[in-house]
């Protein structure tokens, strides 16, 4: 889905939080148009937009996307059934975020903020003007219901996300206030200011937890007007949107009309974009990109292939072993799985060499943990001596690695000692448990069938350890039920990061979420000092003790070798017809595709070039 950035322009009197003096802090935290996870919000009260937006963009067109499988609901808020691509084009959130900041939040629903300087509680002013579809005000108690019902009755991440909230106060009917358990948990206003309102009238006579086909009522740029159940989806922009003119919302939402194709695998999608059916991929696939699009319509410019690059961390990809299963409860085990795993070979041999080996948690970005340790993280692990793996205080990790010509024999040797420690050994040409008899074998859950070509050969590595792995693709509806259900052996997965990580990280590595269905914690992580290191990270005064906390998270994580690590590129590839145009600025966090607009001259010189009329 198009990333869609909004904010609003704050009244000329309105004061920033960071000009506050301490006798104003004294007398109560005045109205502020924006707040910033760490230090100030670069973008003052009555900016006019975004640095990285045409502000005279165009309204008009078309966009057609292409999605993957199918879809049955257009509840996004539940761990049911699958959810239409771009249902969140529907909805306004309370704050929204910029583009070219680390982390820092500007009133969308809200027109101000009110939050005290220990970030303890947050006031949020609703606008007046703001509407639902259907024309009713946008209101306080749609703000409390919309909170109560996500943690009630949401997916499982609502609750690790919102857990320290301790209660929401209407205080007038546009006036609505969250008071937090701890003072420790500076990014909770800013989570808070995520959540996408909804509205209470509407779901009164409709059941909240069940998948529906419904159109929903919404209050964003667009609404959903036409659909092929599990075919297409269409969304139409609203022509009357309440917040068109919102500073955050020049230069966006300038397409007419956004559709989303659905099709069986990436592969036909491919062809579909060829064929003209759809205008636009966001491609991840190195072979697709290396060889399925050398094409005359590229090469005489009828079609834009191109590579953009961010500055975003790149989180963690990889192959990822269910800690709920006996068999890789043992960090030796999954420490052994990564041996067999070829990187080097799988980027010269079908990566045509496009990809960097990934290492960190938040690799591609200053979060991630690199060397050994500086002095002010050892002052956070130190404590857990004993209880995290010695290399993280002495070594530097790295994934291991091969020369790429396919002999890894000396890995395969470390493999099978790591094997050996930990109890299993060979017998009759099968790698067996010495005390249960079980023999090592497991199915790799893939649900797309490209990936095959990436686990097969790593299958075959793992039979020269004596290992049987399985590999077997399913279609999407039965993967997102195994994937909730944790019903797997080995899938490959990954965690996106933001450049400000936070209470995310519960829902992806903390205790809780383990037993949670559901959650992230796709890995069954249960440890104690990990769930600490992320109250840490949570906690953070200061960008610089977040950038500590995060390292010394990463490092145990590394060293937990909860994962086969795989690759990561620090550019997005884009591939479209030439019929758009977008701003000259790309933000930090990469294109911003919400931004384009439908260039009519491109338009008609692409259909001419095609004998359209």
């Amino acid at each position: 889905m198009p990333s869609l950035k909004r904010v609003f322009r704050a009244a000329a009197a309105v004061l920033s939080v960071a000009f506050l003096t301490p006798q104003a802090w004294a007398e109560g935290p005045k109205p502020t148009h924006a707040i910033a996870m760490h230090g100030e919000a670069k973008y003052a009260p009555g900016f006019k937009h975004f640095d990285y937006v045409n502000p005279q963009a165009p309204k008009g067109g078309t966009i057609r996307y292409g999605g993957l499988g199918s879809f049955d609901s257009f509840n996004g808020f539940i761990s049911k059934g699958e959810v239409a691509d771009g249902i969140g084009l529907l909805y306004d959130s309370l704050l929204t975020s910029s583009a070219d900041e680390a982390f820092t939040e500007y009133g969308l629903l809200a027109k101000s903020i009110e939050v005290p300087e220990d970030r303890s509680w947050i006031i949020f002013h609703m606008r007046p003007e703001a509407k639902w579809h259907d024309g009713q005000p946008i209101t306080a108690e749609d703000v409390k219901w919309t909170f109560e019902t996500l943690i009630s009755k949401g997916a499982p991440s609502f609750r690790f996300y919102y857990a320290d909230v301790d209660k929401v106060e209407i205080l007038d009917p546009l006036s609505v206030k969250f008071v937090f358990k701890a003072k420790e948990n500076r990014e909770l206003p800013l989570i808070i200011g995520q959540m996408a309102v909804l509205p209470k009238h509407y779901w009164a006579t409709r059941d909240f937890t069940k998948t529906s086909l419904e159109a929903p009522l919404g209050s964003g740029p667009y609404k959903l007007s036409a659909f092929d159940t599990g075919r297409s989806v269409t969304y139409t922009r609203v022509a009357d949107y309440w917040g068109r003119d919102l500073p955050v919302n020049v230069g966006h939402n300038n397409f007419d009309e956004i559709r989303y194709e659905y099709f069986r695998d990436a592969s036909v999608s491919v062809e579909a974009f060829k064929g003209g059916a759809i205008d636009f991929r966001l491609e991840n696939t190195s072979k697709i990109w290396a060889t399925a699009y050398d094409m005359p319509e590229v090469a005489n410019g009828l079609i834009v292939k191109e590579q953009v690059g961010h500055e975003r961390p790149q989180g963690m990809q990889g192959f990822v072993p269910n800690m709920r299963r006996a068999m890789f409860k043992d960090a030796r085990v999954r420490q052994a799985l990564g041996y067999a795993f070829d990187f080097e070979w799988a980027n010269k041999n079908l990566f045509y060499g496009q990809y960097t080996r990934s290492r960190s948690f938040f690799d591609n970005s200053e979060l991630a943990a690199t060397g050994l340790p500086s002095v002010d993280e050892l002052k956070i692990l130190e404590p857990y001596r004993g209880r995290i793996p010695d290399e993280a205080f002495t070594t530097a990790y790295n994934p291991p690695a091969t020369q790429g010509d396919g002999r890894i024999r000396a890995n395969l040797k470390e493999a099978d000692r790591l094997l050996k420690e930990a109890g299993w050994v060979i017998k009759g040409k099968q790698r067996v448990n010495t005390t249960t008899g079980e023999v090592m074998e497991f199915e790799v859950l893939l649900i797309q069938p490209e990936f095959e070509r990436v686990v097969l050969p790593f299958a075959k590595n793992l039979e020269r350890l004596g290992i049987r792995a399985h590999v077997r693709t399913i279609d999407t509806a039965q993967y997102i039920e195994r994937i909730r259900s944790f019903d797997f052996d080995i899938v490959v997965s990954s965690w996106g990061q933001s450049m400000s990580p936070g209470n995310e990280q519960r829902g992806f590595w903390g205790s809780d979420a383990a037993d949670t269905s559901g959650s992230r914690n796709l890995i069954g992580i249960k440890d104690p000092v990990v769930d600490e290191l992320i109250e840490g990270i949570i906690s953070a005064s200061t960008r610089e003790d977040l950038l500590t906390q995060v390292h010394a998270l990463d490092r145990v994580l590394q060293w937990g070798h909860y994962v086969v690590p795989h690759w990561h590129i620090p550019y997005d590839r884009l591939i479209y017809w030439n019929k758009f145009t977008r701003p000259d600025v790309v933000p930090m966090q990469g294109t911003q595709v919400g931004t384009w607009w439908y260039d009519e001259a491109k338009a008609a010189k692409l259909a001419a070039a095609q004998g359209k009329k």
